[in-house]
């Protein structure tokens, strides 16, 4: 019988999201299929096979396949073994790097009843041009997506040539920059309005949970990163829980934030972070003083964790000044703040409590729920054995995570990742990542305990999901 919180992914499959994709989501919903166990030569098995079934729907006798040395060559590679009882040539640069997957398909095409020109310069393009004359259908998968701008020889006088034939032309996912297109046949999504779509096969769980492609968006600091380019994180919080802002701090510099500020009456020894000491047993309006200029100068302001219910009047007035908000824990009150853009990390009891509408039933009925209620502006993680991510329009599940979790401090772990993260992608996007990341940090520590692991275990791990 299905748990009410398993993913059945019949249902979650109408939280599929539809029409043109980008080149950076089609990459980790690749990585994340990858992960599932359908690898990039499978689905270059199946894309290259509804490119040849596309050639073969005008019945030409000849078929010109020209190919660059990345993913989208290696479809057309596909294709041209998928069409090797036909009149069929295939031209592909000599040299440039090239992915493994275009490696294994030229070296399994090397056995096929194929003919492979390679071409250095425009001059070898251009002693191939009777090729190009009496094709009646030719393939370009030279470019795929991701790539912008003029093609570089060889592929500009292939493209040059292509457009002078009277040949039928089909592109696979994308046409090449300069080359006029019949027929494009994207994969999985159109990368483009009016083309024609292709299914290859890729599971539901790619597109709905989050995966290690979800991380793909972090971009590396560049030789000329200086001190603060990660970003600078203030946390508020603590009083009647002492650790947990400092959890939340610690983890937001294992993450990637560079300075962390922690705002807080009590004080723990950690010589990583900046402590900013606050006078008294709670944070209050008394702070403020102290504190708004900090919020000002912060990337992300965090506030919540180990708060307690005697501080939101803090939290109301430090919002609408934070450039980037995260909410956790006693943040999550009537009247709910809201910064320009903001992240909401509730468990199921906070989000009732923030939005006066209980999660029951199904996990599908539980994310429609989650999705109805996302502020403006904003990005909601419901923390649980499944998370649910939404920015109101788009739902992720994140499936990470293990029972040795249910230890406190794993939330205020979690919120001082996606403040991290938060400094440098939206709020979505830094969510989903987080929640990923913080289960896998959690499943590394646990060890396949399901009991006796602590939060603070965590932080040297998430780093190492998160970059390493």
């Amino acid at each position: 019988m299905q748990d009410a919180l398993s993913p059945d992914f019949r249902e979650l499959a109408a939280f599929c999201e539809g029409g043109i994709i980008t080149p950076e989501r089609m990459r980790a919903v690749d990585r994340n299929a990858s992960a599932l166990g359908v690898s990039g030569l499978r689905l270059m098995e199946v894309a290259g096979l509804a490119l040849a079934l596309a050639v073969r729907e005008s019945v030409p006798e000849r078929v010109l396949v020209l190919c660059g040395r990345g993913n989208n060559g290696g479809d057309g590679l596909v294709a041209a073994r998928h069409l090797q009882d036909l009149a069929i040539d295939v031209v592909v640069p000599a040299y440039g790097s090239a992915t493994p997957e275009f490696l294994a398909q030229m070296a399994a095409l090397r056995h096929c009843a194929v003919a492979v020109h390679e071409v250095a310069v425009p001059a070898e393009v251009e002693a191939l041009a009777s090729l190009f004359e009496q094709a009646d259908v030719i393939v370009d998968a030279m470019l795929g997506t991701g790539v912008y701008g003029a093609p570089r020889e060889p592929l500009a006088s292939m493209v040059g040539r292509a457009n002078l034939s009277a040949a039928r032309v089909v592109s696979a996912d994308v046409p090449t920059p300069g080359m006029r297109s019949d027929l494009v046949v994207a994969f999985h999504r159109p990368k483009a309005p009016g083309v024609r779509v292709a299914g290859i096969g890729i599971p539901v769980a790619a597109e709905v949970c989050t995966g290690p492609g979800d991380l793909l968006c972090l971009r590396p600091k560049g030789p000329a990163a200086h001190k603060g380019a990660g970003g600078e994180v203030l946390v508020v919080g603590g009083g009647p829980y002492q650790g947990a802002p400092f959890l939340a701090g610690m983890a937001a510099l294992q993450a990637g934030a560079d300075i962390v500020r922690v705002a807080s009456p009590a004080y723990v020894p950690c010589p990583d972070l900046i402590h900013v000491p606050l006078a008294g047993a709670v944070v209050g309006v008394e702070h403020l003083e102290m504190l708004i200029p900090l919020a000002r100068r912060a990337d992300v302001v965090l506030c919540g964790n180990g708060l307690g219910a005697g501080s939101h009047a803090v939290v109301e007035a430090l919002a609408p000044i934070a450039r980037r908000l995260v909410l956790d824990a006693d943040a999550l009150r009537i009247p709910l703040p809201a910064g320009a853009a903001t992240i909401y990390t509730p468990h199921a009891a906070e989000f009732a409590r923030m939005t006066g509408r209980p999660l029951s039933g199904s996990l599908a009925n539980r994310a429609g729920t989650v999705r109805a209620s996302v502020p403006a502006g904003a990005a909601v993680l419901v923390k649980g054995a499944v998370d649910i991510v939404s920015d109101g329009g788009r739902v992720r599940f994140n499936r990470t995570g293990c029972p040795a979790m249910t230890v406190g401090g794993t939330g205020d772990v979690l919120a001082g990742v996606a403040a991290a993260l938060f400094c440098r992608l939206p709020a979505f996007e830094a969510a989903c990542a987080a929640a990923y990341a913080n289960g896998r940090a959690g499943e590394a520590a646990a060890a396949g305990r399901d009991a006796g692991m602590t939060a603070t275990e965590m932080l040297a791990h998430i780093p190492e999901v998160l970059y390493g």
